[in-house]
């Protein structure tokens, strides 16, 4: 077993000091089963079918690069890469064969080659180190908008106009929150992954009542595979959504659970009013509640026992639980309009088995940028250098845009940048062209 063309049964660890079994990439496409997972890292094939369920970022994470070469993906989502390797050593099942090429499928080696060059690059120029200064500020404005609400409520009392005041200032503190948890479930604030770890189990569990472990489960999906279906969670939204290629999908099966041709409009009802205040509430819990994280559910606790024993004083509890829903429901809006205008508009669809940077780069965009913007979109209008180099602390992102958009303009690669407002409408335009698609196809094919 080992030659090239030579599939057998399942290969076994390497032993030490033994010759490695090579393999071609025919041989490694037969291993993207559940139960059965190979992949490849620095042409070095691995089997991870046994290993992939204690995998910290979650099996599918590992699980969606089956069969494929993962070098890029292992790269920049790890802090230490000497120390993750440890963890790969006894998964080392053979290597590619010397006449195969690093990456199975359409591959321009020098995008790749140059894009590891960029990387390098960006590490020399010190751009992955993160400034205390920068998120302590973060983290205290986040600290002061939550007292200021409750001081307006203490001060004021309960009435509508202090009330809506506090609502707003409240949502704009969740907002925040989420834009530090996401930089620390990206490790892009501290050197000790460990530190980024309790740090966002703070911020995620008492400042915003989420799982830590729950949202780096599917954020780190979507990072991966992002606007591949079934593989980003943010894109697999059918049946109340239909998005890219699930139009023509959808109209060819005669498919009509709901108008689709008007889901631009519907969007407005069920959208952002209800993103965070019911589907993510529930499937935080559920989440869990399966998978028993007991600490996030205790963090979580701490959230709502902190934010109701706060205000239930002031407006009794059918007054609170208003309260917390109106807060939820204006923080459900900011969240979808800002983390989706730079990819529901772009390419939506099935695995393409891309190389990293082209498959980042149609599936993201930029907002132009300015100082309030960055504050507002936590640095999210530099969407392409944040998918490129997720673990980069992100007031980075502007010192290594020009280095991409060189990248970009060498390769001919698309490197969009649009004004806010564009962004925001291309939402809508985006979702009324899949629900054109629909029904153009549904009535004629």
């Amino acid at each position: 077993m080992g030659g090239v063309g030579e599939p057998g049964p399942r290969e076994g660890p390497a032993q030490p000091g033994a010759p490695l079994p090579i393999f071609c990439w025919e041989q490694i496409r037969a291993h993207d089963q559940p139960g059965d997972k190979w992949l490849v890292i620095e042409r070095r094939v691995y089997d991870i079918s046994r290993w992939e369920q204690r995998h910290p970022g979650g099996s599918r994470l590992i699980g969606h690069h089956g069969a494929e070469d993962a070098t890029d993906a292992f790269r920049v989502f790890h802090q230490d890469l000497n120390f993750v390797r440890k963890f790969l050593q006894p998964l080392l099942i053979g290597e590619l064969a010397p006449e195969e090429p690093s990456q199975d499928g359409p591959l321009n080696a020098q995008l790749v080659e140059d894009f590891r060059a960029l990387h390098q690059a960006a590490e020399d120029m010190k751009l992955f180190d993160a400034s205390p200064t920068f998120f302590a500020f973060l983290l205290g404005h986040i600290l002061a908008m939550e007292v200021l609400a409750w001081l307006l409520i203490y001060l004021l009392g309960p009435g509508w106009v202090p009330s809506t005041l506090a609502a707003f200032i409240l949502a704009i503190s969740q907002a925040q929150s989420w834009c530090l948890q996401h930089d620390l479930g990206h490790a892009s604030v501290f050197k000790k992954s460990q530190w980024n770890h309790v740090a966002q189990k703070f911020v995620m569990g008492q400042l915003k009542g989420f799982s830590a472990h729950w949202w780096n489960f599917r954020h780190f999906q979507h990072h991966a595979k992002p606007n591949i279906f079934h593989k980003d969670p943010d894109v697999t939204v059918a049946p109340f959504f239909l998005l890219g290629e699930s139009s023509i999908e959808y109209g060819k099966k005669k498919r009509r659970y709901l108008p689709y041709n008007h889901q631009h409009l519907y969007f407005f009802l069920i959208g952002p009013p209800m993103l965070i205040l019911v589907n993510f509430e529930v499937e935080n819990l559920a989440y869990m509640l399966v998978c028993m994280q007991w600490a996030d559910l205790l963090w979580a606790a701490s959230f709502y026992a902190r934010f109701f024993l706060s205000y239930l004083p002031f407006y009794g509890v059918p007054g609170v639980l208003l309260f917390f829903v109106a807060v939820r429901v204006l923080e459900s809006h900011w969240f979808v309009w800002i983390t989706q205008i730079n990819h529901i508009p772009k390419e939506i669809g099935h695995e393409k088995h891309r190389d990293w940077v082209s498959s980042q780069l149609v599936a993201t965009c930029n907002v132009e940028p300015s100082l309030f913007i960055d504050w507002f979109s936590g640095h999210l209008d530099f969407q392409i250098e944040h998918h490129l180099f997720p673990r980069m602390p992100r007031h980075n992102y502007s010192r290594v845009a020009p280095l991409v958009k060189s990248l970009c303009a060498k390769h001919g690669l698309s490197y969009e940048v649009k004004p806010f407002l564009t962004a925001l409408v291309d939402i809508v335009r985006s979702l009324k062209k899949s629900g054109d698609i629909w029904l153009d196809t549904y009535l004629h094919q």
